[in-house]
């Protein structure tokens, strides 16, 4: 195998609680799933150790490759495992600063198309992840999931439910260092109470809670907005991550898509289900 693309998707946190700081992090419990908005991520053996990461899409053709997580993963991957290189093309579609998991994706996919590249097995890179993001060890395998600890703890949740979103996306982001500051000085430290997991769709509406939203709404005022426009399309609705996106959760994909088609507001708006990463020998445009 010569080639590999990965397509890797972002993220919705339906709850995000912050339990406290320790060790210079705060610690978080958080009931997360991906959702089929993906960055393609396609990596092409070198004949030697070297990675060259080529982006585009959604802004990020000018983030410098020390800022780049898919550029440090790989670089990692074969120091870790003495392989080849990669020429790696990652085709952004997920938006970039806005609570999605756009970063954490990229590094992901560069480590599950470098994987399956060199025949790595799949488990062996979960400390790569971790030395990359705090969330880029979920973003590897995706799916319904409990993260604590700074993000990195990962609990696999067993759940049925297959809910749509409709994404709006504000023009522009929100630091996740800044909002987490300023909810220690909005909050004064205090932590949130994690709620139980739910297996009905219900239970998951009445769940969704963003500890981050009063600060990263105090920083940006458009998450704000964004989220009344969400409140006229469902009654569940919430920010995901740090800001600045917010989603609002539908029970089937045909409410979702027309609640699309209806939207009329200013901001840049997405549909999507629930999903899990796909890898593809190939080049998906090939």
């Amino acid at each position: 195998m010569e080639r590999v693309t990965v397509l890797s998707p972002a993220k919705i946190n339906l709850t995000l609680h912050v339990c406290g700081v320790s060790g210079g992090y705060h610690m978080i419990d958080s009931l997360v799933t991906t959702i089929g908005i993906y960055d393609e991520v396609t990596a092409q053996k070198r004949s030697d150790g070297r990675i060259c990461v080529h982006m585009s899409g959604e802004g990020c053709e000018d983030i410098p490759p020390e800022a780049n997580n898919a550029v440090r993963a790989a670089e990692l991957f074969v120091r870790t495992f003495s392989t080849g290189g990669a020429d790696i093309t990652v085709r952004k579609h997920i938006p970039v600063g806005a609570g999605l998991g756009g970063s954490s994706a990229d590094a992901a996919g560069a480590l599950n198309a470098l994987a399956a590249l060199y025949g790595v097995d799949d488990d062996a890179v979960g400390d790569i992840a971790d030395a990359v993001g705090s969330d880029t060890r979920y973003m590897l395998r995706g799916g319904w999931a409990r993260l604590s600890g700074r993000g990195n703890v990962v609990t696999p949740v067993a759940c049925t439910l297959s809910p749509w979103f409709v994404v709006l996306v504000p023009q522009g982001g929100v630091s996740a260092g800044q909002c987490y500051r300023l909810y220690d000085e909005m909050c004064k430290g205090a932590a949130s109470s994690a709620g139980k997991e739910v297996s009905d769709y219900a239970g998951l509406c009445k769940g969704l809670y963003n500890a981050l939203y009063l600060p990263a709404k105090a920083l940006f005022a458009d998450v704000g907005r964004a989220l009344k426009d969400a409140l006229t399309l469902s009654p569940a609705a919430c920010m995901t991550g740090s800001g600045s996106a917010v989603f609002a959760m539908f029970e089937s994909s045909e409410r979702a898509l027309s609640a699309l088609k209806a939207y009329g507001g200013k901001f840049r708006a997405f549909a999507a289900g629930t999903c899990l990463p796909r890898i593809i020998k190939g080049d998906l445009h090939g």
